[in-house]
Formats: structure tokens, C-alpha cells, sequence
């Protein structure tokens, strides 16, 4: 069975996520996933916030910028939010943009490198280990969580190149893709998942999770136009119409082997509490 997510976007003012996570909840809707992008709201104090207004919505974060976080805090945090939350966060990982890292001081030569290290680091913390790492870009000496999570949360990377993608196979649960991929770089994503899933020798389910940008309402069409435009997207990407056409993408892009679908509204969406509203109860009930 497809989960359905949809996103709150970061642009939004971070007010507005309390109703927000309502919204989804009372519709039904299994996962509502937030960025740490910069530089907005921070991802930890919005997650915080919407597991704080809600009872068993999950919340994934897709995700935070590994140059801008030692991995020791974010392995505090997520701990902290998960024995308050038990099971309703999935903390994910990435690259972050280039652009930004460099404004903060914290672009790396090797971003492939640091993710390798932050991953690998971050699972040993969320299980309870007391970890040692000398590597590029992480150094811990006897650091270990005096709370760690009951039981450690699936780990998620996001990816979009060759390399990290194998990466993503390798060291995580689960893949976050992008609202610029299509069914059929869904397929090819999972070959190369599955090539870094083959060199750990990894055997349990791998959940791929795909942003997928739509718009509804009398000037959809219009407005998909224009947010791919602005965004530099294909037409091959998104979707615009009523639940029935949203419905009917999504199914697409689940048989080209999305697990998760997280609707992604247009920049300009008027009513972000309507549209996670309108993802739940009237789109959630023709995918699951």
C-alpha cells in the first residue's frame, strides 16, 4: 500500500505549523514531512512543534543539511523528540545546497564524504553505542546519548546523484527523492539504491520517498506551468487537477517504485491548511 505525506513548506511562517499539523491529522493523512532549509525555521524546533500539536501523525524531515549540524546534536535531538514521540519521526539527512553551505563557512571539499561519516555515526549514536570516529569530517571521542530512543528510528538520506544514491542504498533505510523526478528516475534511482543496498549486503526493505509536486483548484494547470518554469522542471513532472488526477499520478509514480508519495504544493498555494486538507481527505482515500 502507497503512503500518502504531504509537505508544509519552509517558506511558511512557522505560526502557521501548529494548525498546519492539525489540519493533517484530522484528515488523515499518515506523514507530514518539513526542510531544514536555510535559512528559515529550523527543523528540530518544527518538528518539535507539530509532534507537540498532534497524536500520531509522523513527521519526516527531509531533510537536514549535513554541513550545517555536528552529528552529536543531531543525534541529541532526534533522541530527545522520539522518546517524547515514540515511532512518529523519520530523520533524514542530505547533502543541503551548496550555495548556502558556502555562506554560513560550512561547505565542504567532500560532501559525499561528510554524509558517509554523519550516516554512519548517527545510526551508531541512535543505538545506544558509544562511538569513536577519526574521519574527515567527524570526530567523536567516547560519545555516546545518556538517552537514547527506546527503539532507533529508520534513517533516511536525500539523493539525487549516481554516487549518492548508492551511498543511500548502502548506510540507509530509506531514500528521499526530489519533486523533480519522474516515474522513470524513480526506476532508475532504485537500481542504483539497489546496487549500494548489494555491496553492504543489505537484504530489508528500502523505503523510497517521493516528493511529487501538485497543484489544484480552477488555475492548476497554470500555476504547474509556472512553478515548473520558475523551477526549471520538465513537463514530465507534477501533476495538476482534482483528486482523481492527483490520485491517478500518484499510482504512477508508486508502480515505478515510490513506497511514500508526499504531495508538494506550488510556491504561490494560496491555503497550505486547505491543501493538506484536500490531500487527505479527498486524495488519501483513492491511493490507500
Amino acid at each position: 500500500m502507497t503512503v500518502l505525506g504531504a509537505i508544509a513548506l519552509p517558506q511558511l511562517p512557522p505560526e502557521q505549523l501548529p494548525a498546519i499539523a492539525a489540519a493533517a491529522e484530522r484528515s488523515g493523512l499518515a506523514e507530514l514531512w518539513l526542510w531544514e532549509d536555510c535559512f528559515w525555521a529550523a527543523g528540530s524546533a518544527c518538528v518539535a512543534t507539530v509532534l507537540a500539536h498532534t497524536e500520531r501523525l509522523r513527521v519526516g524531515i527531509g531533510v537536514l543539511p549535513a554541513p550545517l549540524r555536528n552529528v552529536a546534536l543531531t543525534a541529541m535531538e532526534v533522541a530527545a523528540l522520539l522518546r517524547m514521540h515514540p515511532g512518529r519521526v523519520i530523520p533524514g539527512l542530505g547533502h543541503g545546497v551548496q550555495e548556502w553551505m558556502g555562506q554560513v563557512g560550512a561547505r565542504v571539499d567532500s560532501p559525499l564524504t561528510l554524509l558517509r561519516e554523519q550516516l554512519t555515526a548517527l545510526r551508531e549514536l541512535l543505538h545506544g553505542e558509544i562511538v569513536d570516529a577519526s574521519g574527515r569530517y567527524v570526530q567523536l571521542d567516547r560519545v555516546g546519548l545518556d538517552w537514547p530512543p527506546g527503539t532507533p528510528p529508520p534513517l533516511v538520506a536525500g539523493a539525487s546523484g549516481p554516487k549518492t544514491l548508492r551511498l543511500s542504498g548502502e548506510l540507509a533505510d530509506g531514500t528521499v527523492l526530489t519533486s523533480s523526478t519522474t516515474p522513470d528516475g524513480i526506476r532508475a534511482a532504485r537500481r542504483l539504491i539497489d546496487e549500494g543496498r548489494a555491496t553492504a549486503g543489505r537484504t530489508e526493505p528500502h523505503n523510497v520517498i517521493v516528493y511529487l509536486l501538485a497543484v489544484t483548484g480552477p488555475d492548476a494547470a497554470q500555476r504547474l506551468a509556472t512553478a515548473r518554469r520558475h523551477a526549471g522542471l520538465p513537463d514530465t513532472v507534477g501533476v495538476a487537477g482534482d483528486a482523481d488526477a492527483i490520485a491517478e499520478a500518484v499510482h504512477r509514480w508508486s508502480a515505478a517504485g515510490a513506497d511514500t508519495v508526499v504531495l508538494e504544493p506550488a510556491p504561490d498555494e494560496p491555503d497550505p491548511i486547505d491543501f493538506v486538507r484536500f490531500a487527505g481527505e479527498q486524495v488519501r482515500p483513492l491511493v490507500e
